[in-house]
């Protein structure tokens, strides 16, 4: 079965550690999602710290060149129509976005993501920056990770959301703490993601979301992209802890809910789940455990298809 993935790391870790995006040793590459039946797969800039800004043009540059020299292989995905073609067989889909807007410093800036083809994208990543606050806390320099963060938007951080919305890119609010999160979806209409998040009441753990939470990401519309990091899903078989936490999902937020965020090359690889040549066997799995028909569909590709084609089209 076709599938879109909501989140990877590839992009910066093949520009980083010069490891080949087509076929290199990496969890996934261009190879690998034509295999695995990847429709579409959203590739993430990451930045953070000092420089940020001028290393996000290096990657936008990398991910340009990478364009131009495999355009026989995937397709950028800029508008719904882009999506569908590849959703109906023409081809391996890329959307890029960025993880930490920490680097902007004027929300005028998100216009040039927005030439530059970004069609998603989060505040901050797990230190605070001028935009917003992350979930994760820390003292002395070690993470808290029984606490969770209060703590909302500054004025820049509400500037860039609103121009996000306006210019047709879709606000991920993944690692973004409670109280931004909160601040966003309150009395939201438009849809937004959690492009790589789990649920807390499946695994407690500062990066995964609440029930709240959830419940108003599903009120707008919005999705969920499981991750698959261990320490996101709990302990146990991989492919199960995939599957608690997409019951709770639905059970929580219903069926419009459930997306794969599936976090590879940011994360260690995992039994069963090494790299995305292994999403069919997963599919497989989980419908073999319930998840099937229309749910399944969903769950792979319909329900962010959905998401991008209100916002993105």
């Amino acid at each position: 079965m076709k599938y879109v993935d909501l989140h990877c790391d590839t992009l910066t870790k093949s520009f980083d550690e010069k490891l080949g995006i087509k076929d290199g040793g990496l969890q996934i590459n261009l190879n690998k999602l034509k295999k695995s039946g990847c429709a579409a797969q959203c590739f993430a800039v990451f930045t953070e710290g000092e420089g940020a800004d001028s290393r996000f043009g290096r990657y936008a540059e990398y991910f340009r060149s990478c364009m131009r020299k495999f355009g026989r292989d995937i397709k950028p995905v800029t508008n719904y129509s882009d999506l569908k073609y590849c959703l109906d067989g023409g081809g391996t889909g890329v959307i890029l976005t960025v993880e930490n807007l920490g680097f902007i410093k004027s929300a005028d800036e998100i216009d040039g993501l927005y030439s530059l083809g970004v069609r998603m994208a989060s505040l901050v990543w797990n230190f605070e920056n001028a935009l917003a606050c992350p979930n994760l806390l820390f003292e002395d320099g070690m993470p808290l990770f029984d606490k969770r963060e209060s703590r909302g938007l500054t004025p820049l951080g509400r500037e860039v959301i609103e121009r996000l919305d306006d210019k047709g890119i879709i606000v991920d609010i993944s690692h973004l703490s409670d109280g931004g999160a909160e601040e966003i979806l309150d009395g939201r209409k438009i849809p937004l993601v959690a492009s790589h998040s789990n649920c807390a009441a499946v695994c407690n753990w500062p990066r995964n979301l609440t029930d709240s939470l959830i419940k108003k990401i599903a009120d707008c519309g919005g999705v969920v992209g499981v991750n698959f990091c261990k320490d996101f899903l709990g302990e146990g078989d991989t492919f199960e802890r995939v599957l608690d936490h997409i019951i709770h999902l639905i059970k929580v937020g219903g069926g419009d809910i459930i997306a794969f965020g599936s976090d590879f090359d940011g994360i260690p690889e995992c039994e069963k789940l090494e790299g995305c040549e292994k999403m069919p066997e997963l599919l497989n799995f989980l419908e073999s455990r319930g998840v099937k028909g229309e749910t399944l569909e969903k769950l792979a590709y319909k329900n962010f298809a959905r998401v991008f084609k209100e916002v993105c089209s």
